[in-house]
């Protein structure tokens, strides 16, 4: 049997996983926690009521855990690396038990391999076992961007030009499910992210733009699915930035998460980087 006052929480690497488990606890909710295998940290234990190490391709193993706990509401939030699932006899080393091949073998049968068709094969495997994942962002919404400029200096007129030229190229890439964030300067992009992610796209786009005083813009995608896969910065991603000699870091309002929203603004306002809720 269900119990309305229980939240599953299926957690990946950041701090994504703390601020919901946070908001859900603030909310009057026991939080229970199915931490990934090498992403979830052992520090979220301190933070739910309940937490268990599952591993990455068994969610067999997910649903039991969140079920004993009589678990049906459930968020799945954070990072998981994505690299390591071109690693060298990945098959021996991860053992996906019968409900993953399930969702690679039938509920994908005929369709791509991009995210967002393999996040909603999962998401209808764990329903299939009454666990349900609900909006991302539900007990996280203060740490959501709003719209206009954030942080005490606004963007230049050249700045908003680049934001301009860049929209509808990042939501075109999001729409193919390529990456959700380019870099641009002088209505040139610089960089485009991929499988490695917005840290690694950052750290190129620095080397490709040695003069700096280049925009990030991160997007969600077209239609964007709340309850996998929303787009976050946070303060590493502005240290980042500052390292990089960017100047302007533009993100979708409303449905982009900024990790630490206040000690973010506040860092960026330090280290001069523009944020920019669009």
């Amino acid at each position: 049997m269900s119990d309305p006052n229980v939240l599953g929480l299926i957690a990946g690497q950041g701090r994504l996983p703390f601020l919901v488990a946070h908001g859900a606890k603030k909310a009057g909710l026991k939080v229970i926690c199915a931490g990934l295998a090498e992403n979830a940290s052992s520090e979220l234990e301190q933070e739910v009521d309940v937490f268990c190490r599952v591993p990455i391709a068994r969610p067999g193993t997910w649903i039991r855990k969140l079920r004993k706990h009589n678990v049906t509401r459930t968020v799945m939030v954070g990072r998981v690396r994505k690299s390591r699932i071109y690693t060298p006899f990945r098959i021996l080393k991860y053992l996906p038990d019968w409900r993953a091949f399930k969702i690679w073998y039938w509920r994908m049968r005929g369709k791509d391999r991009r995210n967002d068709t393999l996040l909603c094969a999962l998401a209808d495997e764990l329903a299939s076992a009454n666990i349900i994942l609900e909006d991302s962002t539900m007990y996280c919404r203060e740490h959501l961007a709003t719209k206009g400029t954030m942080t005490q200096n606004g963007p230049s007129s050249s700045i908003k030009n680049d934001i301009e030229f860049a929209w509808p190229i990042v939501k075109q890439m999001g729409e193919l499910d390529i990456g959700q964030a380019i870099a641009v300067k002088e209505r040139e992009v610089i960089a485009v992210e991929a499988i490695e992610g917005t840290a690694k796209m950052i750290e190129r786009a620095g080397q490709l733009c040695r003069a700096g005083v280049w925009t990030l813009v991160k997007t969600a995608k077209p239609n964007q699915d709340m309850r996998f896969d929303v787009p976050c910065v946070g303060p590493d991603t502005i240290k980042a930035l500052a390292d990089n000699k960017a100047k302007c870091l533009v993100v979708e309002a409303e449905k982009t998460i900024i990790i630490d929203k206040e000690e973010t603004i506040k860092l960026a306002d330090k280290l001069g980087i523009i944020i920019v809720g669009y």
